[in-house]
Formats: C-alpha cells, structure tokens, sequence
C-alpha cells in the first residue's frame, strides 16, 4: 500500500507543488518577496523569524528554482532574493490562498466585492499606509507595459471589472460592490484637469486583460493609463482584497494614494461612495 501511494503521490501536482511549497514559511518567505523584500535582513524583520529557519527556507527555495539569489555586496557578501518566472507563476496560488481565507475563514461565506468598515480586509489595506509601492510594470491601456506608480503622487483606484468589451457575468449586479465601474471611470476622467493642474497622476487598475481595457478606455474617452494585474502580481505585492467570480479573480474596489517616494499616504476601502472617494483623494492629492 505504501509502495501504491507513493507512486500515486510522485504523479501528482498537488503533492509535488507541496512538497516544495507546503510549509508556512516557505510560503511567508514568498509573499514577503513579493512585496518587494528582497534582503535578508529585511525579510527577518518582516517575518520576525529567526536567521537560521529563515537561511534554510530561501536555500530549500532557491533550489527548486523559485527563488534567485543574485549579489549586490561584495565585501562583505550580501545577496537579495527575487522571484523566477516558476516564483511569479506561483502568485495566483498565493491570491486564491488569501481569497479563500478572507471569504470562508476570516469573513462569513459571503460572496462580495466589498467588505465591512471592519475587519481583516480593511485592516490589511490600512497597514499598507507609510509603506513603498514596489516597481513594478505592467500592461497598459496605452499599449504598453508601464510602471503602477508615475513619478509624481499617484492616485491608484482598483475596481472589478467594467462590462465592456465582454458581457459581465451572469448575476454580476447581484454581488454587493461590483456596480459602478464604469462611471467610477468617468468620474476620473472628468476631474483629471483638476488632478494634473495638483501635478496628480490617475492610474486604474483591474485583472481584465490589456485588450479589454484598451477597448474600454477608446470607447469612453479614458486618458489615463489602466492597467491589467491579470496575473496579480500587483495583487500580490500589495496583498490587494480580491472576490473569485466567474472563475476569475477580480479586485474589490479601493483607492490609494502614494507621493513620488512610492509611499502610499492615504487608503480608502471599502469605497462606499464613489463621488466621494474621487473628492476625497482630489484634496488628497492637492495637500501631497
């Protein structure tokens, strides 16, 4: 029997991903990774885990290929750890953990796209204040890969999806939070003057892929970059709250503010009042 199962177990990716993956620090190590922790010592402090369970967790990962270990030190030897093309194809995993967590163990079950004034979603976009915004790319409705963050203060507001050009889902105007995408959109594009006359940048962003936000953004005029996190690295790095709809990922609605240090000085989630969160971060933007 034993014999059986181990044949059974060496044929499948569900034991095989976690014979490499299913450790809690292994994991920790690599949501920290990609949140832009790159040193040793930086993930210590993150992870508050001690040097050697940590030295032995990035050697188990930088040997099964999910981890580089590249030199930016000689003397003495220091080296950073960035994630591989096997690493960044991992994050959708780290996503649907994080998913499934706040919906069936931190939240009550229920299926949404927003979430309460309190709680683990809040409290996780909240600590994202006084920190930095890695660089990071990506698509653009422009037609170009393009950083998240311009090198001006940048308002960032992500939102599920906007029904153009692909019919939404069925029952999408049923889940709480998902209405209001599109003029959420507009509502930017109306007040970019008094954006750019503060010297503040808007960027969106949502998972659909770049040709339906380059559809979108011709058909309703958007001069401002969205952005496609379709394979949520940028979900990952900021640890964004998502709802899994249609068998897809789709980010919940929030706004956040960085200055042109890359760190983020106001949040707004959940984003209630739509109107609102635009004036809110207009005066925001003003004051950066």
């Amino acid at each position: 029997m034993t014999a059986r199962v181990r044949a059974v177990d060496e044929a499948c990716g569900i034991a095989q991903a976690a014979s490499i993956m299913g450790d809690w620090w292994n994991l920790l190590v690599l949501r920290e990774v990609a949140r832009g922790h790159h040193r040793f010592d930086e993930l210590v402090a993150e992870l508050a885990v001690s040097r050697r369970v940590l030295t032995e967790r990035l050697g188990h990962l930088v040997e099964h290929g999910v981890l580089s270990r590249l030199p930016y030190q000689d003397r003495p030897a220091r080296y950073e750890y960035r994630l591989t093309a096997r690493g960044e194809a991992f994050l959708p995993v780290l996503v649907g953990m994080q998913d499934w967590a706040d919906r069936w163990l931190l939240g009550d079950g229920t299926l949404t796209a927003t979430a309460p004034p309190a709680g683990a979603e809040h409290d996780r976009v909240r600590s994202l204040l006084g920190t930095r915004v890695p660089p990071l790319s990506l698509p653009s409705s422009t037609g170009a890969e393009r950083d998240v963050l311009d090198p001006a203060p940048t308002v960032l507001f992500a939102y599920p999806a906007t029904g153009s050009p692909n019919p939404l889902p069925a029952g999408w105007d049923t889940i709480a939070g998902t209405i209001g995408c599109t003029l959420e959109n507009r509502l930017f594009r109306d007040r970019l003057p008094a954006f750019r006359a503060a010297g503040v940048a808007v960027h969106g962003v949502s998972t659909q892929r770049p040709e339906e936000q380059a559809t979108f953004a011709a058909e309703e005029g958007i001069p401002f970059p969205l952005l496609s996190d379709v394979d949520l690295a940028l979900t990952a790095a900021l640890r964004l709250p998502t709802v899994r709809i249609a068998q897809q990922q789709r980010l919940k609605r929030l706004v956040l503010v960085a200055d042109r240090d890359r760190v983020v000085r106001h949040t707004i989630f959940p984003v209630t009042d739509i109107p609102a969160a635009v004036d809110e971060v207009l005066a925001v933007g003003r004051e950066l």
